[in-house]
């Protein structure tokens, strides 16, 4: 989750399927920090680390755009498998941290809880951060450790996304399974959502055509489970006019079949987290999963925009 305990603070909530020794690890050895820390497209260089009290990790980070951000990290606490504490932002040694970090590990058997706090000087600070975080898409920097510990434990690849939403856990199932709602704000920015049938319900199914006017798309979805007030599961693949499975209309190597699931979490009294993912359904070759792969910075645009439409719809 996003939201703030006090005015100085943003604090962040996952659960990770994979046990507390694999994410500490994930997080603290550079060579696997490498694989996820930042946003998607981002890329990091580890010039020094030193995981110890007093110690420091100096690394660079490299935006999509070909800019490099220099950083530097000093610890105060690390409790191997429980918590870190440190200050983070600063460009260099000798200059003055943007905020202090304290992330708890809780260890839940085959699952970690993750819980990071971002405690600033000002709120003032906070806006300001909460505004570079957005505008860099900061909050993938989490799902792509998700994805990175899935592919660990599973050599499967999958595409996560979370957002928090300012309402409540019904509205926002309400949100996913009732068609009047969702099919104003899931299509891509620009079309319009039109379904020929739509029956929301664990072994139901649908069928749609997204447009804008001047292209259109035609898809199947059929619901595996349908789980009040927080789980649906479901695939879905494109189809002809005639409801015939077919592929993407722009990408042929697209897998013919993606399965959705979508989690939702309380947080606190209005607000609720969604968690997405998308893993590739069935068989699948080599190509296809290139395809899916390398469509994940296109995915989180996608959703990011289906979100912000999200957003509004509550709002209004």
């Amino acid at each position: 989750m996003t939201t703030t305990d006090s005015a100085l603070d943003i604090a962040i909530t996952r659960i990770y399927d994979a046990p507390v020794a694999l994410v500490w690890d994930a997080w603290t050895d550079p060579a696997q920090v490498a694989q996820w820390w930042g946003p998607r497209g981002f890329s990091i260089t580890t010039h020094s680390k030193d995981l110890s009290v007093g110690g420091s990790w100096v690394y660079t980070m490299h935006g999509p755009d070909g800019k490099d951000w220099p950083n530097f990290t000093r610890y105060h606490e690390v409790v191997p498998q429980s918590r870190l504490v440190y200050d983070h932002g600063a460009s260099s040694e000798d200059a003055k941290p943007m905020f202090r970090v304290t992330v708890e590990f809780r260890d839940l058997g085959q699952q970690t809880e993750l819980n990071m706090r971002m405690t600033f000087a000002t709120p003032e600070d906070v806006a300001q951060s909460r505004a570079i975080i957005k505008a860099a898409g900061g909050n993938s920097t989490w799902d792509r450790l998700a994805e990175y510990l899935e592919k660990q434990a599973t050599q499967q690849e999958i595409f996560v996304i979370n957002r928090s939403f300012d309402a409540p856990l019904h509205t926002m199932f309400d949100m996913w399974t009732k068609p009047e709602h969702f099919g104003a704000w899931l299509p891509p920015t620009g079309f319009t959502m039109r379904f020929k049938h739509i029956d929301i319900r664990t072994g139901g199914s649908g069928s749609y055509a997204m447009t804008n006017g001047q292209f259109t798309m035609y898809g199947r979805v059929d619901y595996l489970l349908v789980q009040p007030p927080d789980r649906l599961e479901y695939t879905q693949c494109f189809t002809d006019a005639d409801g015939n499975i077919s592929r993407h209309p722009g990408a042929p190597t697209w897998p013919e079949k993606m399965k959705t699931t979508v989690l939702l979490t309380p947080e606190g009294a209005s607000y609720t987290r969604v968690t997405v993912r998308w893993d590739v359904y069935g068989a699948a070759t080599p190509e296809e999963v290139a395809a899916f792969v390398a469509e994940k910075g296109g995915m989180t645009q996608g959703w990011t925009g289906s979100f912000d439409k999200l957003e509004v719809y509550l709002s209004t």
